[in-house]
């Protein structure tokens, strides 16, 4: 998204305003409020042990690729269309890298993309789900009200392969998004990162950038 991110500001921002299971004469149609008591309490008192770092390539590689992103980033987006592509190809399927894909939650959106992303299970599934979210993100993104984007998520989420009652409560896990949005908090914490999407290159932070120069940065630390 390459805009500064403050990240107790986002936290907030995510848990503004109640996400209503039902309206009045209508069926469950969105996530219920998954954070409604993530402002009360400190990231540091919810365990993040439970939640798994999503990974491909060669975890004993010389180089690991660490990418802070969030589904509603365009610039995200354009990454996974692209470079991301190049980067599998050359690298992650050669084993010459392990890639480490964390999201970032500026928004309620990202989050309920990310429940539907992680609600595929597999490191290779939520990889395939993910790129599913990152190519349809125009159309599920500016669907309208929160119950329109949601349902543009779950049509995602069918088309990969998962039925509505797995996805269902995949959503309305409340405990399980809290743990991810105080992983969230953890991570970006310790790595500084302020923009998406945002590379960790064995230990050193860099923004956004052309497979070319990602290659160059790659290279240069596993010698």
């Amino acid at each position: 998204m390459s805009r500064m991110m403050i990240i107790s500001a986002a936290v907030a921002a995510i848990g503004l305003g109640a996400y209503f299971v039902t309206t009045p004469g209508s069926n469950p149609v969105t996530p219920a409020d998954p954070l409604g008591a993530a402002n009360a309490q400190e990231a540091g008192d919810v365990d993040t042990s439970t939640i798994v770092d999503m990974s491909l390539g060669n975890p004993d590689a010389p180089v690991t690729v660490v990418e802070y992103a969030s589904y509603t980033c365009p610039h995200c987006a354009r990454f996974h269309e692209g470079p991301f592509k190049e980067l599998k190809a050359e690298y992650i399927d050669t084993g010459k890298i392990n890639f480490v894909y964390r999201e970032v939650y500026f928004d309620r959106y990202g989050l309920w993309a990310s429940m539907i992303a992680r609600c595929a299970g597999t490191p290779e599934s939520f990889f395939g789900m993910s790129d599913l979210i990152y190519q349809g993100q125009s159309t599920w993104s500016r669907a309208g009200d929160p119950s329109a984007i949601v349902g543009e998520l779950r049509k995602i989420g069918l088309l990969a392969g998962l039925d509505n009652d797995t996805m269902e409560a995949c959503l309305q896990d409340g405990d399980k998004a809290r743990t991810l949005v105080a992983w969230y908090q953890e991570n970006a914490t310790a790595d500084g990162v302020d923009s998406t999407p945002s590379f960790i290159i064995n230990g050193t932070k860099y923004t956004n950038m052309s497979f070319a120069e990602m290659a160059e940065v790659i290279d240069a630390a596993a010698d």
